[in-house]
């Protein structure tokens, strides 16, 4: 897996080594860092570094950063091309010869035969930089979903200062350098409040971005260049197959992608929650693991924490697929030092932290006792389409026929005869339903970004100290969404969606979360479902074979009928987080109080106290369900005495 870092700048070694002591966790088997000769007049010279959690060739072979035979090019890389074998072929093919059996000399050498044209020939995921000493030119490239995390600050040539490029795994990293100021940017905290995160490139460091998924960065002579690589098509629809024919080609391509995704030199395992997707991966697994059982690992909710949710817990479910499967089972229950915890999931997030950042992180921790490298299944969601967001736009599409100026009011009316919660296990429905009401009124977009905000224009705006009001005012959170809409106006409804959220939600929440909680705990975490042959198998599959009457991810469940038990494959979804409404209301209840307290919500400038206040009672009163919210403003409180303070 790994963690790497870098930047061209006046003796850099003492500030990489900087940086990858913050990175340690990524990788903790080795550590290198190699340094260029003076690439100008001014001395500054390209330093790039490297922490390895070894899994493929786990000999001293892999040592990073890597050479190019000739010297030219050098290379620090994280994470896996699972297609390497296939690569290195090609590539003797040409006349190289090879000297290790790692994928990272496969990565290197395909970057000095084709140049960024090697990244179209990628499958796996990564995050890498090269360093080229003949044209002084350094080229940082993302995967193609952003199943790994790359940051960058650039600021560019200003008078005789010389432009200046850091670039790291972590944010952590790039503080580390000393290099940047630490400061907010208003415009992500206004996304972020908007989502629960911010969409890329942003973060919550003013200056500090992302390397949105599928995307190269180059810079040279002082400037950067940043080109897409890859993109998802839905252009090319195949209506002609039968039903029958999906299933066979879902089933066969899941079955390449796991066994794709099962080579390793160490330990592996998958988590299993009981939910489709990572049963799915599990039947896989087992078609692959000549006779062992496959380990798996779960996380469970005590009862008593669950009495203020309606998810079904997981647990029986995943004992009922491990009974099934006959796996290597262990399973965790979440009852956590949660106020303790906390603070250490914001600084290895980088951001504050959301709630699916707790189980992430134990059964993460707990893994990593006997496995190196886990496959998950996320993002069968977003490929199959399998969250309800999904199916309330097709609800909501049913009363499209009538006039705007008719249903909007209609709607608002519904929204507003909804009763308010009480403290118990109806709030979260109430919640949605508010929601649904809501956001059913609007137009298509509208309503698709209306089910995924939490503190929507006018809360915020009650929130907002007025400083932030007038720092925030000509902010759009939905700029990066209404671009990604508008690349694919053309295409099926539901295909919108997906597109939208691959480019959004995805790497920017899910991903991002289960990257770093994993490498918290030094554990690789791989996603079959969304390997480039699967994303772009869904992409040509009719969308009502996703999404068919009511029944959410209809032809994955189809065809995994044959491997798992019928009411594992048609069970009520549950979601993958921590009972933080319990939590709001037991052990996190004063740090609540503490932390957003009027003085620490004054001293700060962003907010009012007063609505803060308002927000926290309503939610413990049951009147609205703001367990999110209120999280969200502990948590970015937390983030702030970590990073800025």
């Amino acid at each position: 897996m790994c963690g790497i870092a870098g930047l061209i700048s006046l003796e850099p070694e003492q500030r990489v080594a900087a940086m990858l002591r913050t990175i340690e966790h990524r990788g903790r088997d080795d550590e290198g860092v190699w340094t260029s000769e003076a690439i100008d007049s001014t001395g500054r010279r390209a330093c790039l570094g490297h922490r390895r959690l070894a899994i493929i060739d786990t000999s001293s072979a892999g040592h990073q950063p890597m050479l190019s035979a000739d010297g030219r090019y050098v290379l620090t890389y994280g994470g896996e091309i699972y297609n390497y074998r296939e690569l290195r072929n090609e590539l003797k093919g040409k006349g190289h010869v090879f000297q290790t059996e790692t994928d990272t000399e496969v990565l290197l050498t395909a970057f000095a035969e084709w140049g960024k044209q090697c990244l179209p020939r990628l499958n796996g995921m990564f995050h890498f930089a090269v360093w080229d000493n003949h044209e002084r030119k350094l080229t940082v490239a993302r995967d193609h979903v952003g199943i790994k995390p790359l940051y960058y600050f650039y600021e560019p040539a200003a008078g005789a200062k010389p432009g200046l490029l850091i670039f790291a795994s972590e944010v952590k990293a790039i503080l580390a350098t000393g290099l940047v100021e630490r400061a907010l940017d208003p415009e992500a905290l206004h996304q972020f409040l908007t989502f629960l995160w911010a969409p890329d490139p942003n973060t919550l460091f003013r200056g500090v971005k992302t390397l949105p998924p599928a995307h190269a960065l180059t810079f040279q002579q002082d400037q950067i260049k940043i080109d897409e690589w890859w993109d998802v098509s839905f252009d090319e629809v195949d209506e002609g197959r039968s039903e029958a024919w999906w299933q066979d080609r879902v089933l066969e391509t899941l079955d390449e992608v796991v066994n794709m995704e099962m080579v390793a030199d160490v330990p592996l395992g998958s988590f299993l929650s009981g939910g489709i997707d990572s049963s799915g991966i599990v039947a896989m697994m087992k078609r692959h693991s000549n006779g062992r059982r496959v380990s798996t690992y779960t996380v469970g909710i005590e009862s008593e924490d669950l009495r203020y949710d309606i998810i079904p817990d997981d647990v029986e479910w995943a004992r009922r697929v491990n009974k099934h499967l006959d796996t290597g089972y262990h399973e965790i229950m979440l009852h956590p030092a949660v106020a303790e915890l906390l603070p250490k999931l914001v600084y290895h997030m980088d951001e504050p932290a959301i709630d699916m950042a707790i189980p992430s992180y134990l059964v993460s921790q707990a893994a990593r006792e006997t496995l190196r490298v886990m496959l998950s299944g996320m993002g069968g969601d977003e490929v199959f389409a399998g969250y309800p967001r999904q199916l309330a736009m097709k609800i909501a599409g049913a009363f499209d026929p009538v006039p705007g100026m008719l249903r909007r009011p209609l709607m608002k009316t519904i929204e507003r005869t909804l009763p308010g919660g009480l403290p118990g296990r109806l709030t979260a429905p109430l919640r949605n339903a508010k929601k649904f009401a809501r956001s059913a009124g609007l137009d298509f977009e509208e309503r698709y970004l209306g089910y995924g905000t939490y503190f929507t224009d006018d809360m915020k705006q009650r929130l907002y100290s007025d400083d932030m009001c007038a720092s925030t005012r000509e902010f759009d959170a939905y700029a990066a969404h209404r671009r990604y809409f508008a690349r694919v106006k053309n295409t099926a409804p539901l295909n919108r969606l997906l597109y939208v959220d691959l480019k959004t939600f995805l790497p920017c929440l899910n991903l991002i979360t289960t990257d770093k909680t994993s490498m918290a705990a030094n554990l690789e975490v791989r996603v079959p479902f969304l390997n480039r042959k699967m994303i772009e198998l869904t992409a040509r599959m009719p969308p009502e074979l996703k999404l068919r009457g009511f029944k959410r991810k209809y032809i994955l469940k189809r065809a995994l009928e044959k491997f798992l038990p019928h009411d594992v494959v048609w069970r009520k979804k549950a979601g993958f987080g921590a009972p933080i409404r319990s939590w709001l209301r037991g052990p996190l209840r004063p740090m609540v109080d503490d932390l957003l307290s009027e003085e620490t919500i004054n001293r700060r400038g962003l907010f009012r106290p007063a609505e803060v206040r308002r927000i926290i009672d309503a939610n413990l009163s049951g009147r609205e369900d703001y367990n999110l919210q209120v999280f969200q403003l502990l948590t970015l409180e937390l983030w702030q005495r970590e990073f800025m303070d």
